[in-house]
């Protein structure tokens, strides 16, 4: 689990940075006040990376709301908490799909309104692999976000134009559960500072797999393999994968 508050020093722990290029001043003096638990579930080639945003998301929020959970493989034998969680009635899992359900739509018509939420944390690769392959993450409702926005994590390559970041994810979220704007705008504030900082030091915006494609600047030559040449198809015509 993730700590939600700065250490003795006034830093907080996982944003090791030199202090020209300190994140803290980007985030809350005080943890957000949020009545929603939320679980990340973080493949653990994340963990190493350097550029990842659950440290910052982690760091906005209170530490018993946010709690991550590394690993590929989960089960009631190896993590009770995570199985007793993912059997309450209340508690939502994010993953988009054709059985997922509008989070904003579901809020309107569900009977109990959510107290939890378990967005997954990884490449899409990674995410898929986790979600389909662990039946605990087939028991939650599931629910995506329907929304226009572009990411900004503009240092990290995504997919397609409309794939958000771990912390954008729960960034839109979380505003809708609580409903409350002023989330999404503060949990947002370091990532635009972290991207900020990284492109003055010789970072380069990285733009969507679909972008290069779609505007002929893919670097790499199209794959022969018929599977991955049909989801390069689907990307250059939008079509969600």
């Amino acid at each position: 689990m993730k700590e939600g508050g700065a250490g003795e020093d006034g830093h907080f722990p996982g944003l090791s940075r030199p202090q020209k290029v300190c994140l803290c001043p980007f985030l809350p003096l005080h943890p957000l006040h949020i009545s929603t638990h939320l679980y990340i579930i973080q493949h653990p080639a994340e963990e190493n990376k350097v550029l990842r945003t659950v440290p910052l998301l982690a760091a906005c929020l209170p530490q018993d709301k946010c709690k991550v959970k590394i690993g590929r493989r989960f089960s009631e034998e190896r993590d009770p908490e995570l199985s007793t969680v993912c059997r309450k009635s209340d508690t939502l899992i994010l993953y988009p799909g054709a059985e997922a359900a509008n989070l904003e739509e579901f809020i309107l018509d569900s009977p109990i309104y959510p107290s939890t939420i378990i967005i997954i944390d990884g490449t899409w690769s990674q995410a898929k692999d986790i979600f389909y392959k662990n039946s605990l993450f087939r028991l939650p409702k599931q629910v995506q976000l329907k929304t226009s926005i572009s990411s900004q994590y503009v240092i990290r390559a995504q997919p397609t134009n409309r794939c958000l970041s771990t912390l954008e994810c729960a960034a839109v979220a979380l505003s809708i559960l609580e409903k409350n704007n002023y989330i999404q705008e503060t949990l947002l504030r370091p990532l635009q500072a972290l991207c900020s900082f990284q492109l003055q030091h010789g970072a380069q915006i990285r733009l969507s797999k679909e972008h290069l494609l779609k505007n002929g600047l893919y670097p790499k030559p199209m794959p022969k393999n018929k599977r991955k040449l049909r989801k390069m198809e689907l990307l250059m015509n939008s079509i969600k994968i």
